[in-house]
């Protein structure tokens, strides 16, 4: 899959859709934005990260199919891929490339939380336009002395992701998944897919089902 300038833009939330999933080219800032294609995740599995692919095989395929396995109501039809530049994975130059609204983002930042010689992880998924309440509610939540962001290598290596793709779906097992409730409420959302060449697009409502995932009201915060 590429990125083709005769395929119209399929990241605004108005506009009409047509058949094959697609929306209008936008406007951005006074000029065109880069254009994508969002396509069944599953059909593109050159554009995910290996356990994020491993993840999204274990979900049900068929409607009416039980998720309990999986802890996941859904369809893994749900989960769009688009393939992007991956020089601009970063939710900032993403955003303003592709004519996405902050608004409709969410980041995935994994913490270190440390309470007596023991530093356990959790990863945080919060609006692009707030900051995830670390020091305060994360910390409290997870029963920390100290909570802070986990170092990038550390991160990258024990979920098998690169830094700037890094998605709650496919995360080690055990890892608590904290969900602000407005993300869990948000259709669709844009998500990262576990490497920087790649985004996600799914229903909020199928992070808040994700395994030892815990939906927080104010999780995100303004950011300063």
């Amino acid at each position: 899959m590429s990125l083709r300038p005769d395929i119209p833009d399929t990241t605004a939330m108005d506009g009409a859709i047509d058949g094959a999933g697609r929306r209008p080219a936008t406007h951005h800032n006074g000029r065109m934005s880069e254009l994508l294609v969002w396509e069944p995740s599953l059909e593109h599995p050159e554009l995910l990260a290996a356990p994020v692919l491993a993840a999204l095989r274990q979900w049900p395929a068929t409607p009416g199919v039980s998720p309990a396995t999986v802890g996941v109501n859904a369809d893994a039809d749900d989960v769009l891929v688009a393939e992007i530049d991956p020089a601009l994975a970063d939710t900032a130059a993403f955003c303003e490339r592709y004519g996405v609204s902050p608004a409709e983002s969410a980041n995935c930042v994994v913490i270190a939380a440390r309470r007596g010689g023991e530093t356990t992880y959790a990863a945080c998924m919060v609006a692009a336009t707030t900051r995830a309440d670390v020091n305060g509610l994360v910390r409290r939540h997870l029963g920390a002395r100290k909570a802070s962001f986990a170092p990038v290598a550390d991160v990258t290596t024990a979920t098998g992701m690169e830094y700037g793709g890094i998605t709650p779906i496919g995360l080690p097992e055990g890892w608590p998944v904290l969900v602000d409730a407005a993300v869990a409420k948000a259709e669709p959302v844009v998500i990262g897919s576990g490497i920087r060449g790649s985004k996600l697009r799914l229903p909020g409502r199928l992070l808040a089902g994700l395994p030892d995932a815990q939906v927080l009201d104010g999780l995100g915060i303004p950011a300063v």
